[in-house]
């Protein structure tokens, strides 16, 4: 896997070396940055489901303020520890150890302290039972303005609307998905 665009264009990040992981594509990654254009400059990242970090590996290279990683295999929290050390970045990231799904309270805490983001990206596994429970975690964690994409099987399309949320765009390739997700006014 390389890093896309930006400062660390080119730059390797190193896979998963067990199988039950399934990394953002290079592809799938430049396509999400080529549709949030500029506006990741200065962003707060979250990059629940982390797994390589890759996503919030390239937002930084292009231009974010901070990435928040969220993991709960602790091979892939070794991982995203390694990537971020071996680019350099690793003063812009944070990791936070614990399942996007299990254990909102003491996540919420350790989120809460990384401020709002501006964009959450979610790549949960795509037999997750629900979807649209990520999506709205995902949600109330935003800044004002903030964005939720989330990554899925295009057999499984989460709702259009969710908790304050609609979904403005879905792209897919191949067997993959990703839905754009903005806070709507008044809700």
């Amino acid at each position: 896997m390389r890093i896309v665009a930006g400062t660390l264009r080119g730059r390797t990040i190193d896979g998963p070396k067990w199988d039950g992981l399934r990394p953002t594509s290079d592809s799938l990654r430049e396509t999400l940055f080529n549709v949030l254009g500029p506006s990741i400059a200065g962003a707060r990242v979250l990059d629940a489901f982390a797994g390589t970090g890759a996503v919030g590996i390239e937002a930084v290279s292009r231009g974010a303020a901070h990435a928040t990683f969220v993991e709960r295999d602790p091979r892939a929290i070794t991982l995203i520890e390694h990537n971020i050390t071996k680019l350099g970045v690793k003063n812009a990231c944070a990791i936070i150890r614990g399942d996007f799904m299990r254990a909102p309270a003491s996540l919420a805490g350790a989120l809460a302290k990384a401020e709002r983001f501006d964009l959450a990206f979610l790549d949960p596994p795509y037999e997750l039972p629900d979807l649209d429970d990520a999506i709205r975690r995902a949600g109330a964690l935003l800044a004002p303005g903030g964005r939720v994409v989330a990554e899925h099987s295009r057999r499984r399309e989460p709702a259009p609307r969710i908790d304050g949320l609609s979904k403005y765009r879905t792209l897919t390739a191949g067997d993959s998905a990703l839905s754009f997700y903005t806070a709507v006014e008044g809700a």
